[in-house]
């Protein structure tokens, strides 16, 4: 299903001067209401008469999460606060927050972008959609609540946590879709096999999943565990929250709102344009938003752009799976490391859970690397021998994707922390010993 065809179909050429006429608009926006922003543009030399079109936009200088922290709360936005209805935060748990702000047309748009997202996953005004993502200043919730009604779908707004309620009410109100972090769907699907109840007392079909990066071994994990289709909706509190991205039915990809946050994708050392394909770090610029527009926000995802119509009928530019962040990147004895990888190693063997957490530290001038491993119950054995095979073989494992030999330790069934909300999975003491 298509919730909006004449955008996500569009042909290529019109959908470019549609960008060309918005990325003109936003770059007069931010230069006459936003004082950084205008100099920073005068500092690189760029003026709004500059540009002429979406061919321009690698005149424009680069914004950063940093920037949004050095202008906290209210130095970015090129709206009033009294036109400003709504701010969201991010999630981090360190320093201040960032801070958005979101007119009423800024939310009507998100929740546009939501509808096309739902739809894509098959959800109609007929489905009841329980909203396990966090409510509040994290953007999850609040979105994809707009997304559902928007839909005239029945939402169930349960936020995070309090997963035996979670339980009960998925069954009693018959959700027909969860969204939620896909380690609490992982989180969910444990407490639900062990609540007792049957499988056929639930009608869930959609799992709806984001907000953190998963692997392709976890969706088939958490497809079979709950049995549903799992989908990944994409995005960021910058740029609009759940929403700037979806796959479809085809899932050869996430395609993005293009028509609304234009994509690149560039080199994230030197910060260069790529060819089209190539992976590196994803750039957003916002074309319609208002309240706090983003002119090439480096988002620090690791990703390439395909731009051939997909199989679904939908000209929308489709992303790669997030394989990581550039921050989230792990450089352990010379050697790139994504947590990741560790997930798809444990998804693919039977005898583990995909739980795990990651230490790192630097002991007489050399990198530690040690992995947490929960062992499924049926595995998690008093047979040293037995438990010594088991370690040698998902080390091995491990060694052979990322490269360097790991020091594995097994821990028993239900010992590592679960995550209602964003999971934490790697813990870096060499950030204190430098």
């Amino acid at each position: 299903m298509i919730w909006n065809e004449t955008v996500e179909c569009m042909d290529r050429q019109r959908l470019r001067d549609l960008q060309s006429v918005r990325l003109k608009r936003v770059v007069e926006r931010v230069y006459h209401n936003c004082e950084p922003y205008r100099k920073r543009m005068q500092e690189a030399g760029v003026s709004p008469s500059d540009i002429n079109g979406i061919e321009d936009i690698h005149k424009l200088p680069f914004t950063s999460k940093q920037d949004l922290r050095d202008y906290y709360p209210y130095g970015l936005l090129s709206s009033p606060l009294s036109e400003i209805v709504r701010i969201h935060a991010s999630s981090g748990t360190t320093g201040k927050p960032i801070v958005v702000g979101l007119t009423r047309n800024d939310l009507s748009v998100w929740s546009e972008v939501g509808a096309r997202c739902l739809t894509a996953f098959g959800l109609g005004k007929n489905d009841t959609v329980q909203v396990a993502y966090g409510y509040g200043l994290f953007t999850g919730g609040l979105g994809a609540h707009a997304a559902v009604e928007n839909i005239g779908g029945t939402v169930i707004p349960i936020s995070s946590g309090n997963t035996q309620k979670q339980i009960m009410m998925m069954r009693d109100l018959g959700a027909k879709a969860l969204a939620c972090t896909p380690s609490y769907a992982m989180y969910l699907a444990e407490a639900m096999e062990a609540s007792g109840y049957p499988r056929e007392d639930f009608q869930l079909r959609v799992g709806v999943f984001g907000a953190e990066p998963w692997t392709e071994e976890m969706r088939r994990t958490i497809e079979a565990k709950l049995n549903i289709k799992a989908y990944d909706i994409y995005g960021l509190t910058e740029i609009m929250g759940p929403g700037v991205g979806y796959e479809c039915e085809c899932q050869h990809g996430t395609h993005l709102n293009e028509d609304h946050f234009f994509p690149e994708i560039v080199d994230p050392d030197t910060g260069e344009p790529l060819p089209e394909g190539s992976h590196g770090e994803l750039v957003f610029t916002t074309l319609t938003k208002e309240g706090m527009p983003l002119i090439r926000f480096r988002t620090h995802d690791l990703t390439a752009l395909h731009y051939e119509k997909c199989a679904c009928g939908r000209t929308l530019v489709r992303m790669d799976k997030i394989m990581g962040r550039c921050d989230d990147m792990l450089i352990v004895r010379g050697v790139n490391v994504f947590p990741s990888q560790i997930e798809s190693v444990l998804c693919e063997a039977e005898e583990f859970e995909p739980h795990f957490f990651i230490t790192v530290d630097r002991v007489n001038n050399t990198d530690t690397f040690e992995v947490k491993v929960e062992v499924k119950p049926e595995y998690y054995k008093d047979d040293m021998k037995g438990m010594l095979e088991l370690k040698k073989s998902i080390t091995h494992k491990i060694q052979n994707v990322i490269g360097i030999m790991p020091d594995v330790k097994l821990v028993e069934p239900r010992s590592i922390e679960r995550s209602e909300g964003k999971v934490k999975r790697v813990l870096d003491k060499r950030v204190f010993k430098n």
